[in-house]
């Protein structure tokens, strides 16, 4: 409906497009949140630079990675040596807090409204901040849940106290055997619930959240409705951008706002009821 038709990147000056966000936010009868990584990143969790080379120092040195994202992909040679990666990516992106304040930000201006949040991002932050897991639906996964990498069956586990314990016995960028985990039912290795290819399990709580989700979009049809967009790349635009694009033409009452740090773009078919905002996200809530 979108891809082929011009789009622009600009909705209106900066401080304008902030003062028609904060009318918007206050007049919605509903908000839809529709969150990418870019939202993350705006809260600390950066997966290249500093904070890659401060807790994988040793298997840059070994294999030259440059971020912490592609290294989670390397073929190691032992299940000891993926899981010791592993499980320190899993311990600083999900159980370790956010550096900044984001998503406590978000909440706060969002949590007296009647809002869901839609995610593709796997990092559990808007849980820990205070939102209601009633109203989040995570599409692609969460760093906190392991499957059957075959998968024999559509069940997740938690993994907090293995993951935990893997980083703190950990040597040479090994864990030690006992400590793989392997399926309860057919005996295979574990994976991370992560949407990487068509292995990945959406289990009776993704269902659920999926129904939740559905039912927020009926409810809602044909009212006063906010879509925003908050660091949604090019990725996977058919989750999140191109259903907020639909959505917002389909209901003249509805209106679509986008906050990213350089892609920030619209439809021009939606672009009088559009708001895009090229700026740090935190900047932008703290400005809200």
């Amino acid at each position: 409906m979108f891809s082929k038709i011009t789009t622009i990147k600009s909705t209106g000056n900066y401080w304008d497009s902030i003062e028609k966000l904060k009318k918007e936010l206050r007049d919605a009868d509903a908000v839809l949140i529709g969150a990418g990584a870019g939202l993350s990143a705006s809260a600390g969790f950066t997966y290249s630079g500093k904070r890659f080379e401060e807790n994988f120092a040793d298997f840059i040195e070994k294999y030259g990675f440059r971020d912490m994202y592609s290294a989670g992909f390397y073929p190691y040679n032992t299940l000891e040596e993926y899981w010791a990666y592993w499980s320190r990516y899993v311990f600083i992106n999900r159980y370790q807090d956010a550096p900044n304040s984001v998503y406590r930000d978000l909440y706060r201006l969002v949590q007296k409204k009647d809002y869901f949040i839609l995610t593709t991002n796997v990092d559990h932050c808007f849980q820990k901040a205070g939102f209601d897991k009633r109203r989040l639906f995570y599409t692609q996964g969460d760093y906190g849940l392991w499957q059957c990498s075959k998968p024999c069956h559509d069940q997740t586990y938690d993994n907090e106290a293995v993951i935990k314990k893997m980083v703190a016995v950990q040597q040479r960028r090994r864990i030690p055997s006992e400590l793989i985990p392997y399926c309860p039912i057919c005996g295979a290795p574990m994976a991370m619930n992560l949407r990487a290819d068509n292995t990945f399990v959406e289990d009776n709580g993704w269902h659920v959240a999926a129904g939740r989700y559905q039912d927020f979009i009926r409810d809602h049809k044909g009212r006063r409705v906010l879509y925003w967009e908050l660091g949604v790349g090019g990725n996977t635009p058919g989750i999140i951008k191109y259903p907020f694009w639909q959505m917002t033409a389909a209901n003249p009452k509805a209106i679509y706002a986008c906050v990213n740090f350089g892609e920030a773009y619209v439809p021009e078919k939606i672009a009088k009821r559009s708001i895009c905002i090229h700026a740090d996200i935190g900047e932008i809530l703290k400005q809200l």
